[in-house]
C-alpha cells in the first residue's frame, strides 16, 4: 500500500517502510567541470587584458566569431546557422582564398543575421563583423587583393610600447630585482626624467597590456618605480655631450618643458626655461595635493634635471612679457610646453555667485602655501576626474565638516582612478551618482547657499559612456558653503594665436613630430597641443619634441646612460599575488597632507620585480632591442 502526505514545503511518499522525500527545489552546486570552465574564462579575460598591438583584426574578428558560436543555444536560425559560415569566409579571407565577391557575401551575411538574430549572441557577433569590415577595410582587400597582412608584430613588449615615453620596463625590473636601485632609476631616466613623481602619480597604462594578466594579475610597475626612487643613494646625471653652440628656449617650466630641456641639454644643447610662475613643476606642483606627491620627490626629479646646465628664467609670460618671435630672433628653436591653468564653465545660472571656484584655483593656493579655512563647511565637487578627486580630498585636509562629489554619470563611467575614488570615500567624501549642476541658490549678500542638482538617467553609450539625460524628477537641493568646480580646463592660447601660432578647437595646431607648419623652429607638445593629460604624456611629448628639436638643428645625437638590463631569472611562473602599496589608516591620514601610500619594503619590491616575464629577452622582443629603437 501506498501513502501520500502532503505539506506546503514539501512531499512524503511512503512506499512499505522506505521513506524518500522530494523537494520542489534543490541548491545549484557547481560541478568541477563547471568551476574549470569558469577558470578558463578568467584566462581568456587575461589574455584580451594583455593582447599585444600589431595582430590582424581579421583574426581577432574570426576568433570572436567562433566563440560566439560556441555560445549559441541552438533556438534561432541565424545564429546557429549563419555564424557558421561567418566564421568560413572568414578562415578563407585569412588564408588568401577569399575574392571581392567574398566580401560582399560575407557582409549580407553578417546584416542578415545582425536583423534576424534573435539575441546578442547572434547579433553582436553580426556587428563586430559589420564593424570590423568597415574600421579594417584596406585590411580585408590587402588580403583578398595582393594576399598579404598589413599588420605585424612590430611592438612586441606590451608593457613598453603601452608606456607613451616608452620606458624600458622589463629592463628597470630586472635591474630592482638584483637590488642595483640606482641603475633602475638611470634606466628609467633615459627616456622619463622624472621618476620619482611617476612612482608616486602615474597612471600606469604600462599594467593594463602586461602579460602577466595571463598567469594572475599585471605587475605593479608603478610601485617598483616609486621603490626604487625611495631607495636611491647617489644617481649623478650624465655628462653633456660636447657643446653645439645651439640655445632653445623651452616655454613652460612643467613636465613636459623640462623633460626637453633634459634631453636637449644633455645632446649639448643650452636651453633656457622661461616660466610664468614663481617655481617649476608646472599643474605637478600646482595642480596635484602633496599627499599624492610630496614635494621632496618632484624637487628631487626637477633638481635632477637643472644639473644638466639648464637655465631658468622665473615669473616670464611669453605672449606677454615677450613675444614668441623675439625668442625666435634670439634662439635657434622654440619649444612650446605651456599647460592648462584655465578652468572650464559649468555654464549654470548663478556660477559666478561668491562661494563657487575652480578646483585649480582651490589646489594652486593650497600649492602657493594659501591654503582656505574651511573648517565645518559644507563643499560640493563638481566633476568625476582626478582633479575633482583631489580638490575633494584636500577639502577634507582643511576642515570640510562635509564633502558631496556630484557627478552626472555613474561610478562606472568617472574618469578618475578607482583608486582614488576609493580613497575620497573613505575619507568621508560622499559620492552622489547621476546628478547635473542645474543652478546656484544665494542668500540675500549673493553667497551660495544651495546647489540645485538634477537627476540624470542614463541614456544611449556615445562614445564608449551612456550619455545620461535629465531625469523627471525634482531637482535636488544641496545645502552648502563652497561649490568647486571640476569639469574641465583649457589653455589660454589666444595671445599665442594674435603671433601667427597657428589654433585649432582650442589647442596649438602641431603635428605629431611637435612642428608647427609654417613657423620654422618653433615646437610644441604636451597640454597646449592635445588639452589636458597626464603626467606621463607630457613627458612623452617632450621627449619626442626633444628628438626633433635636435634634429632639426642638424644633428641626430644618441644619449647613453651607461646601464642595461640583468639576464632574465628563470623562475618559477606559477601564479603568484601581486604586491600593492599599503595606505594608512584614512581616519589619520585625512588630517595631514603628508603621503597617503607607504611603499613597498624591499622583501616585497624584489619578488613583484621577479614576477616580471622579460618579455624584451623571450619571444619576439629578444628580436627588437627589447621593443623600441635607442636613442
Amino acid at each position: 500500500m501506498v501513502y501520500y502526505i502532503e505539506s506546503r514545503k514539501y512531499k512524503i511518499t511512503c512506499l512499505q517502510r522506505k521513506v524518500i522525500i522530494m523537494s520542489k527545489i534543490t541548491l545549484d552546486i557547481p560541478e568541477k567541470s563547471q568551476k574549470v570552465l569558469d577558470a578558463m574564462y578568467q584566462t581568456m579575460e587575461g589574455r584580451l587584458e594583455a593582447s599585444p598591438g600589431g595582430v590582424c583584426p581579421i583574426d581577432i574578428t574570426l576568433s570572436f566569431v567562433r566563440m560566439c558560436h560556441t555560445q549559441s543555444c541552438g533556438k534561432c536560425v541565424p545564429c546557429r546557422i549563419g555564424l557558421g559560415p561567418l566564421g568560413d569566409f572568414l578562415e578563407k579571407i585569412l588564408d588568401y582564398e577569399a575574392s571581392p565577391e567574398d566580401l560582399e557575401i560575407l557582409r549580407k551575411t553578417a546584416e542578415s543575421i545582425f536583423l534576424s538574430a534573435d539575441c546578442a549572441i547572434g547579433y553582436g557577433a553580426a556587428e563586430i563583423v559589420l564593424n570590423s569590415l568597415s574600421a579594417f577595410a584596406d585590411e580585408y582587400q590587402e588580403h583578398v587583393q595582393h594576399h598579404a597582412c598589413l599588420m605585424h608584430q612590430n611592438q612586441p613588449v606590451p608593457c613598453r610600447v603601452a608606456c607613451p615615453a616608452h620606458v624600458d620596463i622589463p629592463g628597470y625590473l630586472s635591474l630592482i630585482a638584483d637590488g642595483r636601485n640606482d641603475d633602475a632609476i638611470s634606466m628609467i631616466r633615459k627616456d622619463n626624467p622624472f621618476p620619482a613623481s611617476c612612482g608616486f602619480v602615474c597612471e600606469h597604462p604600462c599594467e593594463t597590456n602586461c602579460r602577466r594578466n595571463m598567469i594572475d594579475e599585471a605587475i605593479n610597475i608603478c610601485g617598483l618605480k616609486r621603490y626604487a626612487a625611495e631607495h636611491i643613494k647617489s644617481v649623478p646625471a650624465p655628462k653633456c655631450l660636447p657643446d653645439t653652440g645651439k640655445k632653445v628656449a623651452v616655454v613652460g617650466g612643467g613636465p613636459g618643458g623640462l623633460t626637453a630641456a633634459y634631453y636637449l641639454q644633455l645632446m649639448g644643447h643650452q636651453v633656457t626655461v622661461m616660466e610664468r610662475l614663481d617655481k617649476l613643476g608646472g599643474m605637478v606642483r600646482y595642480g596635484i595635493p602633496a599627499y599624492r606627491l610630496p614635494r621632496n620627490y618632484l624637487d628631487a626629479d626637477i633638481d635632477h634635471i637643472l644639473s644638466t646646465g639648464v637655465k631658468t628664467q622665473m615669473g616670464v609670460s611669453v605672449g606677454n612679457d615677450i613675444t614668441v618671435e623675439d625668442l625666435r630672433k634670439e634662439f635657434d628653436a622654440v619649444y612650446l610646453a605651456f599647460g592648462a591653468h584655465t578652468a572650464k564653465k559649468m555654464r549654470i545660472p548663478g556660477e559666478d555667485s561668491k562661494g563657487v571656484e575652480s578646483a585649480i584655483s582651490l589646489l594652486r593656493a593650497v600649492g602657493y602655501g594659501n591654503p582656505p579655512d574651511l573648517t565645518g563647511k559644507k563643499v560640493v565637487i563638481v566633476g568625476g576626474g582626478n582633479v575633482a578627486m583631489d580638490a575633494a580630498r584636500t577639502s577634507v585636509r582643511l576642515g570640510a565638516d562635509k564633502v558631496y562629489i556630484a557627478y552626472r554619470r555613474s561610478r562606472a563611467d568617472m574618469p578618475a582612478l578607482d583608486e582614488e575614488i576609493d580613497g575620497a570615500i573613505a575619507e568621508g567624501c560622499e559620492l552622489l551618482q547621476l546628478y547635473a549642476p542645474d543652478h546656484v541658490e544665494t542668500d540675500e549678500n549673493c553667497h551660495v547657499k544651495a546647489l540645485a542638482l538634477r537627476p540624470q538617467i542614463a541614456g544611449p553609450i556615445e562614445g564608449g559612456r551612456p550619455k545620461p539625460y535629465d531625469a523627471p524628477e525634482p531637482v535636488l537641493e544641496l545645502s552648502c558653503d563652497l561649490i568647486v568646480s571640476a569639469i574641465g580646463q583649457d589653455i589660454e592660447w589666444q595671445r599665442f594665436s594674435q603671433q601667427g601660432i597657428p589654433v585649432k578647437k582650442g589647442v596649438i595646431d602641431a603635428m605629431a613630430d611637435g612642428s608647427i607648419s609654417g613657423a620654422n623652429g618653433i615646437f610644441a607638445g604636451g597640454d597646449c597641443v592635445t588639452g589636458p593629460a597626464t603626467l606621463i604624456r607630457s613627458i612623452a611629448a617632450g621627449k619626442v619634441a626633444a628628438i626633433n628639436i635636435d634634429k632639426y638643428l642638424g644633428y641626430n645625437h644618441k644619449l647613453d646612460f651607461g646601464v642595461q638590463a640583468t639576464a632574465p631569472h628563470f623562475i618559477d611562473r606559477k601564479p603568484c599575488g601581486r604586491c600593492n602599496i599599503k595606505e594608512r589608516e584614512a581616519g589619520i591620514r585625512k588630517h595631514n597632507f603628508e603621503a597617503v601610500g607607504q611603499g613597498l619594503s624591499e622583501t616585497e619590491a624584489k619578488q613583484e620585480a621577479l614576477r616580471c616575464l622579460r618579455c624584451d629577452k623571450f619571444g619576439l622582443g629578444a628580436l627588437k632591442q627589447g621593443g623600441h629603437l635607442p636613442w
